[in-house]
Order: C-alpha cells, then sequence, then structure tokens
C-alpha cells in the first residue's frame, strides 16, 4: 500500500522539525552567484546519520574525515563551503577540514566530533582559513536557512536544488538540498546532497534506506562521465516529530522509503536538469530486461553517451546511436526483440526499424525534457536513469574553469 506524500510548497533541508541553517559569504567562491559560499546545517537534537561516499579513489579531505566520523548516534551540524574543494591537499588538506569542523563546532557550542564537512569548488587548492574563520561567525541560523544553504553551496549550478515532503499518518518530514552540475557520473553518492527528516529512524534501517533510495536516483544520473573525489550525500534524522523508531520491514518503514525516494529522485533530477550547458532533461527508462543490473547499465550507458547527448541537443531522431549504446553497455540485448520509441513515437520494434515521421520526432526533441523508452522483451526489471543534453556551453564553461 502506497503511503500518502505530499510536496511541501517551498520545501527545504529544514522543513523537517529541528533543523536550522544559515550561510554567509566569506569570499572563498569569487565567482558566487548569490554571494554566499558558506552555509552551516544543525539539528537542535543530536542526529541519527549515514553517509555514502565518491567510488572514486582520490578523496578529497572532507570525504575522509566525515567517513571517520560515520555512523553516528550523535551529530549535530554541517559545514559546507563552494569555491575549494579541498582535494588532493594532502596531510594539510585534511588538518584544514578537522579545524572546519572545529571552528563550526565552537560557534554552535557542540563536541567537535558532532560536526560533518563538506567541500566543493576548484580540486588543488587549500581552504582559505582565515577567510573561512571569518564567515563561519557570521553565519546566522534560523528555520527559514535552508534556501540560502542550498545557494551557498552552489558552483556552476545555476538553480538551487531542495525539496521536502510530508508523509500522512506517521506524520514526519523529509527534506533536502543538492548540488551538482558538472563532474558528475556517480557510482555511490552524489556531489552534495543533505537531507534530513524529524523521524525516529533506527540506524541500521537508515543506512539501508539511503542505500535503495541512492541507487535509483543519484547513482542513475549522468552529465559527463566524472565522477568527483567529493561526492558526499548524508542524511540526518533527529526523531523530533515524536513517532515510534522506525525499523525495517514494518508499515512505517516502506512509508519512509517511499518518502525518500521521492525526494531523492526529485533532486537527482533537477541535477540532471542543471547540467552545465543543458538545455533538455533526458530521462531513459528500460523495461523488459532480464536483471535489475541488466536495466540500470542499459539506462545509464544510454543517457551518458556523448553521441546520443549531442544528438539530443540538436534535435536529430539518430535513433542508431541509442541503439549502438545500448549493444556497448554490458546489459544482455537480443536484437530481434528489441523496441524503442522517443517521445511516444515508436521507433523500432523487434530490432527493425519502423517508418515514421521525422517532423514529429524532431519536434519531441525538441522539448525541454526528452524521454526515450527502451524495451528488452527478455524479463520484467526496469530502470530509469536520467541526463542532459551536451552543448558547446559545457565546453566553454570547462575550458575556462580555473581561468
Amino acid at each position: 500500500m502506497e503511503a500518502e506524500i505530499e510536496f511541501i510548497p517551498e520545501g527545504t533541508v529544514t522543513s523537517a522539525k529541528g533543523f536550522q541553517a544559515g550561510a554567509a559569504f566569506a569570499g572563498i567562491n569569487k565567482k558566487a552567484k548569490y554571494n554566499l559560499d558558506l552555509g552551516i546545517l544543525f539539528s537542535k537534537a543530536p542526529s541519527a546519520t549515514v553517509g555514502l561516499f565518491t567510488a572514486n579513489k582520490i578523496k578529497a579531505a572532507p570525504v575522509v574525515l566525515c567517513q571517520e566520523r560515520l555512523p553516528s548516534r550523535s551529530i549535530k551540524a554541517v559545514v559546507v563551503n563552494s569555491g575549494c574543494a579541498n582535494a588532493s591537499t594532502g596531510k594539510q588538506g585534511l588538518a584544514d577540514a578537522t579545524r572546519m569542523a572545529d571552528l563550526a563546532a565552537e560557534r554552535l557550542g557542540v563536541p567537535p566530533k558532532n560536526v560533518l564537512v563538506a567541500s566543493t569548488g576548484v580540486i588543488g587548492q587549500k581552504l582559505p582559513m582565515e577567510l573561512l574563520m571569518a564567515g563561519i561567525e557570521q553565519v546566522t541560523l534560523s528555520a527559514n536557512g535552508g534556501q540560502a544553504l542550498a545557494r551557498a553551496m552552489m558552483t556552476t549550478d545555476t538553480a538551487s536544488k531542495e525539496v521536502a515532503v510530508r508523509v500522512r499518518g506517521g506524520e514526519f518530514i523529509v527534506g533536502g538540498v543538492a548540488k551538482g552540475s558538472g563532474m558528475i557520473h556517480p557510482q555511490l553518492g552524489t556531489l552534495l546532497c543533505f537531507l534530513t527528516t524529524d523521524a525516529a529512524v533506527d540506524m541500521d534501517f537508515l543506512g539501508m534506506a539511503l542505500k535503495k533510495a541512492v541507487d535509483i536516483s543519484f547513482n542513475m544520473v549522468s552529465i559527463d562521465g566524472d565522477t568527483s573525489p567529493n561526492d558526499t550525500v548524508l542524511i540526518m534524522a533527529n526523531g523530533l516529530g515524536g513517532n515510534e523508531l522506525i525499523r525495517q520491514k514494518t508499515k512505517a518503514a516502506a512509508a519512509f522509503q517511499q518518502a525518500l525516494n521521492q525526494v531523492c529522485t526529485c533532486l537527482a533530477k533537477a541535477i540532471a536538469r542543471d547540467g552545465e550547458g543543458a538545455s533538455k532533461l533526458i530521462e531513459v527508462a528500460v523495461s523488459g530486461a532480464s536483471s535489475k543490473t541488466s536495466a540500470k547499465l542499459a539506462a545509464r550507458t544510454v543517457v551518458s553517451s556523448p553521441l546520443v547527448k549531442a544528438a539530443v541537443h540538436g534535435s536529430d531522431p539518430n535513433w542508431g546511436r541509442i541503439i549502438a549504446a545500448l549493444g556497448r553497455s554490458g546489459a544482455e540485448v537480443v536484437e530481434s526483440k528489441l523496441n524503442l520509441s522517443i517521445g511516444g513515437i515508436r521507433l523500432v520494434e523487434g530490432g527493425i526499424a519502423l517508418p515514421f515521421d521525422k517532423k514529429k520526432a524532431v519536434l519531441a526533441l525538441n522539448d525541454g525534457e526528452v524521454f526515450i523508452s527502451i524495451n528488452l522483451n527478455l524479463g520484467r526489471a526496469a530502470a530509469t536513469a536520467w541526463g542532459c543534453d551536451l552543448s558547446s556551453e559545457y565546453v566553454t564553461i570547462n575550458s575556462e574553469y580555473t581561468t
């Protein structure tokens, strides 16, 4: 039975009870769009917290610190900056990440071990600690500060990404903010995402629920095939909603999972839609796969193909590129069983090209959201992946990133 879940208007990471946030401009991110580059997320009560992190073997100092401190039942805050990734910065980088947590802890009056850190920006640059120290002192927390936090996390993002939902019956809230626009092809987390809930949640179940939600959302997004050393997704559960502890295999657990899935999927699609230089969101839905693994491989390979992305950008119904990507994906594919459509227009059936109206296909590709449907007709497994078109603007952004 589906839980009754409603989206909260202007919902954000502080929509759940007991969460506050704030942001300031410390001068770390010289290109900060909203003159905000340093933020803090705070819980009034200690939070059960788990995280998922980059699969990149090069791990930024904030990731290393978070991995050392998680899982935990007593996290109170996350401090985040944009403009400097604090990645590939050696022992000094880890010392700076630790100091960043210490400064936030001192500002908030909580133990340093109960504070997590995250950074995003240029790799190889050390954190300007004097700017960071002054910036932390400027942050003012409030229940309305989630939107400011979302903006402070942005680098090449063109829009903030935030959402919250309320689960009726259990009467708890799940909210979140995320940032990400480039260097996205995650295998374990996304760039930066902070999730919150006022539900009381068993720690073991919280970890399983987060992994399930990430697997069908952030792990199914590809912008450019690269994975950041800073990829971090965290969830904090402070229990201030007053519900009974949510454990695995209960009705409340199913409702919580549905809510978390919706929040993560919404944020994942927002990241794909805001890919660097993007003008279109691409959704690839694969059905009829022999296994879940095959379905995921097929969907992710098609959505991340540079040739498919370029064809979508030019509204070129060159479906051969989709078939070629599918064939090299590693998924089980039998050409004679394959069906393909774009925007509801059937292009291939049983592996054979169908006659179609090219003008209608071009119109379907001209839309801001392009839907590619693939039926492998080999089983019952399905998966959906999201990405964006590949434009000349993407090349411009990434050829001038540090200059």
